[in-house]
């Protein structure tokens, strides 16, 4: 599972090769085959008047996540990386949403998918359904054109979406990944993307789970630990961002 570290960033023929300090140990990437992923970053989690806000979830650590987010995608940028972002959302109908009984329709139904509300800047919105205020992407992590956008109606971003394809067509191997929940949807999309032998590159800085946060041990941390045991790697924005910048990497890695 682990890569071969290398000191110092060489040009290849088809980017750069760059190595990132993570647990469990440092990867070597290829910025031509490299794609940020952001997951679910968009005002229904994120966003005061989204889903979360008005459940009572508290959605502060997701926005402390916006921050670093907006930095990687930054940097990424400046090296030409690919951006993917994906959205829950289901289509006006629920029709995408599962079955009368099904655990995915039923538990969001409980948090008020489809209803209608009146979004912050004033506009109908319906809650978790595409092309509305409620399902955007958080203003300050605005896609950009060129970038990949999604709509998924499970918790992967691979599960019936052709997120998979659309890598592949672009050659991308390396996924660095940021995004919201944590032990939810991130999760999934990690899972199904090592099924599918990519390379998986968790920021932790990036992400955040508010199911457990004030605990002892999180989710967020039980995820951190499972990631990079078994089905990535475990990194945080400023050493991928030291790592584009061609600086040698850290000898002590980032707190999560």
């Amino acid at each position: 599972m682990t890569a071969t570290p290398i000191t110092d960033a060489s040009a290849t023929s088809t980017g750069r090769l760059v190595t990132i300090d993570a647990k469990p140990a440092p990867i070597v990437i290829d910025t031509a085959q490299t794609a940020v992923v952001v997951v679910d970053m968009q005002n229904d989690f994120g966003a005061e008047g989204g889903m979360f806000h008005r459940a009572g979830i508290d959605i502060s650590v997701i926005q402390s996540a916006v921050a670093p987010t907006a930095a990687t995608l930054k940097a990424a940028r400046s090296l030409g990386i690919r951006v993917a972002y994906l959205k829950m959302a289901f289509r006006p109908d629920l029709s995408d949403a599962g079955l009368p009984e099904s655990p995915n329709r039923v538990r969001h139904l409980l948090f008020g998918v489809g209803q209608d509300i009146q979004s912050p800047t004033g506009v109908v919105s319906r809650i978790l359904i595409r092309d509305t205020w409620s399902t955007d992407i958080l203003a300050q992590l605005t896609p950009r054109p060129g970038d990949t956008v999604l709509y998924k109606h499970r918790f992967s971003g691979f599960y019936q979406t052709d997120l998979d394809a659309r890598l592949q067509g672009m050659g991308i191997r390396y996924l660095i990944v940021t995004g919201c929940t944590t032990s939810v949807c991130v999760e999934s999309t990690i899972r199904d993307a090592m099924f599918r032998d990519y390379s998986c590159v968790l920021l932790a800085d990036c992400t955040a789970e508010p199911i457990g946060h004030n605990l002892p041990r999180s989710n967020h941390d039980a995820s951190l630990l499972l990631i990079q045991n078994l089905f990535g790697w475990v990194s945080h924005s400023a050493a991928f961002i030291r790592a584009l910048e061609g600086q040698p990497v850290a000898a002590a890695q980032e707190q999560s």
